[in-house]
């Protein structure tokens, strides 16, 4: 009986002692997550806005014939080097070389009737005197007398653009550069004149080569902000300073100048024309490739931040900050170009925010975060990082 007595109060004291040995579960919140903010980089900045171009040739010319004939021979090897003046098709010489025979014999021709106009004048002249000629007849032998000589002119000049045709059949390169592939090959007969002429080839200059880029109403309207304000001379007025890179290069190694910005915006792109000059004396640049240009927007303070730190919030871009009571919060910017390695922030945030720089992922506006201090440096070139 007593130990059945001793068994009912284990069984009923063994809950409460489970309940004593058991910890209690809690629901505790989760710790803020780590951020590494820092302040923005203040610095003296050499701006170089950046656009995407097309080399083009200073000249281009297509070469056309200025005589009709059937082309005798071609004097090139084409995709070559050619300078101004050396030959390169002959057209059929044969029909022009009798024009010009013909011509002269007309200008002997009208030659003689200047010379028989000339004595008949000379003859008459005392016989006026004697009146053995009336003034009419010696009028009308004047009279022709500059009909003759009238017609010497004529004749010269027939002979002149006779010559002129026969020189016009040797098709010279009007302009140094590279020349196109033939388009005409010998024998054929082609059409010549100010109007239809056949296309024999195409030549473009390579040495100086221009640079065509397209800038932004927004940009171009911030240049000539800068110009009214003395921090930089507008590209219409002095030759500002650009440096491009090929499709296959990593730095800005080709150095040129600009020379030439359009006269309106465009109204359907919103954009407006540029153009720079680079020399070319060994040819790589040639007509056609695209690059990436640099051009110089003048020198200023600026704030700079890892492109890495900011984030898009649709079209608009923004960076996270973080305030004193470790509070993250965002704000809107204006990105400019990149300068050492980091982008430059043309408006929206000011020195003295700290921004969020790694942990971009942890951080949520209006979240707690626990900020670790960083610093934002400069990435130097290899070429000046001494």
């Amino acid at each position: 009986m007593a130990r059945a007595f001793l068994l009912v109060c284990l069984l009923i004291v063994a809950p409460w002692l489970v309940g004593c040995d058991s910890k209690p579960v809690t629901t505790g919140v989760p710790p803020p997550p780590p951020v590494t903010a820092a302040r923005p980089l203040q610095k003296n900045i050499t701006e170089w806005d950046e656009y995407t171009g097309r080399f083009t040739a200073v000249e281009t010319v297509e070469v056309r014939a200025r005589v009709s004939g059937f082309i005798d021979s071609i004097h090139f090897k084409e995709g070559q080097l050619v300078k101004q003046g050396d030959p390169l098709f002959t057209i059929d010489q044969r029909p022009y070389t009798i024009a010009v025979e013909q011509a002269k014999a007309d200008v002997e021709r009208a030659k003689a009737k200047l010379e028989i106009a000339t004595l008949d004048v000379q003859r008459a002249t005392p016989l006026l005197r004697s009146q053995s000629v009336t003034e009419r007849e010696f009028d009308t032998r004047r009279a022709t007398e500059r009909d003759a000589a009238g017609q010497v002119g004529s004749a010269e000049a027939a002979l002149k653009q006779a010559q002129l045709n026969l020189e016009w059949t040797e098709v010279r390169a009007p302009t140094t550069g590279r020349i196109s592939d033939r388009r005409v090959d010998a024998g054929n007969l082609i059409a010549g004149g100010q109007s239809g002429a056949t296309l024999l080839t195409l030549i473009v200059s390579i040495d100086p080569i221009h640079f065509v880029f397209d800038g932004s109403e927004a940009d171009f309207l911030h240049y000539l902000r800068l110009a009214a304000a003395g921090a930089r001379p507008s590209s219409r007025d002095v030759q500002n300073p650009v440096s491009v890179r090929l499709a296959d290069e990593a730095d800005y190694t080709h150095q040129g100048r600009m020379d030439f910005v359009d006269n309106t915006v465009n109204s359907k792109t919103g954009t407006i024309r540029g153009r720079a000059v680079f020399d070319n004396k060994d040819g790589l640049l040639t007509p056609g490739f695209f690059g990436r240009l640099r051009l110089f927007g003048g020198e200023h303070e600026a704030l700079l931040v890892p492109d890495n730190a900011i984030a898009s919030d649709q079209s608009r871009k923004i960076v996270f900050t973080v305030a004193d009571d470790a509070t993250v919060g965002t704000k809107l910017v204006e990105l400019g170009p990149i300068v050492d390695g980091l982008r430059v922030i043309r408006s929206g945030l000011a020195p003295g925010d700290r921004i969020v720089i790694e942990g971009l992922q942890r951080a949520r506006p209006g979240q707690k975060v626990k900020p670790e201090e960083g610093k934002i440096v400069p990435i130097m070139p290899v070429a000046d990082a001494r």
